[in-house]
């Protein structure tokens, strides 16, 4: 990603009295949500999130920030805030916590019973602190007040940091829907308050700041799952991110409504859902929930299922029956919603998926063709309403790509925020907030860091490049059998092709190339196994380019005897 800052080096030593907030995640992206504060010494964390592959990562599980600029002062982080309990914002926590598993996590109780839930998965036991709206506490030299949002999760919060360099406040990410289903209302008097007390940097959710309006309001949504529900004939099956739980408690009157049964598929679903029940968020009514084996015993009519994959995700329980590998097979008269909005770089996989459904005989019912969705984030609208409120003296706008950042940014110019009192940043860029004015002043490190499996980091570029290189052009290894004194060949060549489109019997034409090129560096001395390996390499390269015009990974083997 090109950088607005190139000539920005490591940033200075923070004056005596400022605050340093250095994301980094979050911002020219949608995941990956990290922000760094630095007060005295002593660092405050906001979030900790994954971001989620896309197609040229072939083989990545998750893309988590990068920990090596606090990796060096793990024991000066005070706490780590979760704003809520999505994974662009807690999926990167087990990671930091295997680093040093007693840095204390402060959160709402059910953005915390999730990254409990989560963190036992991988054997650690968390030091948490649980706030609600209206709390305020002290956490190492930052004094946090919690404040109330509305967002596509219950108990999500935005937190005001008060330093003696300044009051921050970070919103999380929010909207202002009036309407909330949990009645839950995004706190605009204590935003006020804050405002009058004086913000001198905001940090604000980006999302949908190029949206025009006013978000719609989530119950809205209720009425048109009423209509899919009455018209299906057959099951109903609905894809939601494993968190949102206001659009299962949707899912979940509907069926009561009209006389079915719904099961839970995929162990974050199973897993999240419980817990939201367990905790009051979720209202189930008794018997409507069964397990997934019970709907075999179920006429078709009577039955939901409520799986994850509504962004296209491979191994999702909704890809796989798109596949046909899954236990549940899609039959002609199947209805599938997707109550999900699309996150920027998976559309190709969500329709994908779509037309994989299709083809099955699914009738599917998505954000294009029906309102069975609404986003969790305030459009430009609600932003202005919010700007106006807070009148804050430094704005960062936060938690978007590129776009969402610039058009953020100019929200926040047409309330009245000078245009050099924001400040445009991406992951890494190091902010400082001193004598009332926020700045630019350096940047760390803040590249991707892959999980591939167990392996954490040590999936790099190249080895990515290389990936995309073998899924899209294959592989043509060849292994000769070299003199270790002269140079020559005294066995092979022997050339085998995968997934490059080139039969094995077509290498006979290069073979001679190899022996000729391989004869005269023996000419002239070279022997080195590197140096053959390369001359192979650029050989059997160029002559594939020549009659395929394809570039597969050449992959020579020398042996010397």
């Amino acid at each position: 990603m090109s950088h607005p800052h190139p000539e920005l080096g490591p940033p200075p030593a923070l004056p005596e009295g400022g605050l340093r907030v250095t994301p980094l995640g979050g911002l020219g992206e949608i995941g990956r949500n990290m922000t760094v504060f630095e007060y005295g010494g002593r660092l405050l964390v906001i979030d900790c999130g994954v971001l989620f592959p896309e197609e040229e990562q072939p083989g990545v599980d998750l893309i988590l920030p990068d920990f090596s600029s606090v990796r060096d002062r793990l024991d000066d982080i005070d706490g780590i805030v979760l704003t809520h309990g999505h994974e662009d914002h807690i999926g990167g926590v087990p990671y930091l916590l295997r680093e040093k598993p007693d840095i204390p996590l402060i959160g709402s109780k059910l953005t915390l019973a999730l990254i409990e839930a989560k963190l036992q998965e991988h054997r650690i036991r968390p030091y948490t602190l649980e706030v609600a709206e209206g709390h305020r506490e002290r956490i190492g030299p930052f004094d946090c007040e919690f404040v109330a949002v509305n967002h596509s999760i219950p108990d999500a919060l935005a937190v005001a940091v008060r330093t003696p360099a300044g009051m921050v406040v970070h919103t999380g990410d929010f909207k202002m829907d009036q309407l909330p289903l949990d009645r839950r209302l995004t706190d605009l008097r204590t935003f006020a308050r804050l405002g009058e007390e004086g913000i001198d940097l905001l940090l604000s959710d980006s999302t949908n700041a190029e949206v025009p309006g006013f978000t719609p309001h989530e119950r809205d949504i209720s009425q048109v799952l009423r209509q899919v529900f009455a018209g299906a004939q057959k099951r109903i099956i609905v894809a939601s991110f494993a968190s949102h739980v206001h659009r299962i408690q949707q899912i979940l009157d509907a069926a009561h409504e009209h006389g079915r049964r719904v099961a839970f598929v995929g162990r974050s679903m199973v897993r999240n859902m419980g817990i939201a029940r367990d905790l009051g968020y979720l209202r189930v009514p008794a018997g409507l929930v069964v397990d997934v084996k019970a709907l075999d015993d179920l006429p078709d009519d009577e039955v939901v299922l409520v799986c994850t994959g509504s962004q296209g995700e491979p191994m999702a329980a909704l890809s796989r029956m798109a596949n046909r590998d899954h236990q549940i097979r899609i039959v002609p008269g199947d209805t599938v919603i997707l109550a999900s909005s699309l996150i920027p770089g998976n559309e190709n996989a969500v329709y994908r998926v779509i037309n994989g459904l299709t083809r099955w005989g699914a009738d599917v019912v998505h954000k294009g063709n029906a309102k069975v969705h609404v986003s969790g984030h305030a459009s430009a609208g609600e932003l202005l309403y919010f700007y106006n409120i807070c009148r804050p003296k430094n704005l960062m706008p936060v938690h978007g790509e590129w776009r969402h950042l610039r058009a953020n940014a100019e929200l926040g110019a047409l309330t009245g925020v000078p245009k050099d009192h924001i400040v445009i940043a991406e992951d890494g860029v190091v902010v400082d907030l001193v004598d009332g004015r926020a700045k630019i002043v350096g940047k760390v490190q803040a590249g991707y860091v892959y999980v591939d499996g167990l392996s954490v980091g040590d999936v790099t570029e190249t080895s990515l490049k290389d990936r995309r290189i073998l899924g899209e052009e294959g592989i043509i290894s060849v292994f000769v059998v070299v003199d270790s004194s002269t140079g020559k060949i005294t066995a092979g060549p022997h050339i085998h092709s995968r997934g490059s489109g080139i039969d094995d019997s077509d290498f006979g034409s290069v073979v001679p190339k190899i022996d000729e090129a391989l004869a005269k560096a023996a000419q002239d001395g070279v022997s080195e196994p590197h140096q053959i390996q390369q001359l192979i390499r650029r050989t059997v390269g160029r002559w594939v380019s020549d009659n395929y015009r394809r570039r597969p990974m050449i992959l020579p083997v020398v042996v010397e005897v």
